[in-house]
């Protein structure tokens, strides 16, 4: 298992985008495969990331019907 550690919020938001490119999946799918890695719940997260990772997880959520456009709101 790979345990990445972050000093802040942008350090990890970067390694998930990043995983994301490299895997070729989404923000969402790169944050639930790290969180399966480390063994942390998917809530933690909410901790981790910075304000345009969020922006993005929510358009991803979005575009894979997930929530709604207007009125939908993630937990994270």
């Amino acid at each position: 298992i790979i345990k990445e550690t972050f000093s802040t919020p942008n350090t990890s938001s970067l390694y998930i985008e990043e995983r994301a490119t490299a895997e070729g999946s989404s923000c969402i799918e790169a944050i639930i495969s790290y969180c399966n890695e480390v063994d942390i719940g998917v809530e933690s997260v909410k901790k981790m990331i910075n304000k345009s990772l969020k922006e993005k997880i929510h358009r991803e959520a979005v575009e894979l019907h997930y929530i709604k456009p207007k009125s939908g709101k993630l937990s994270i």
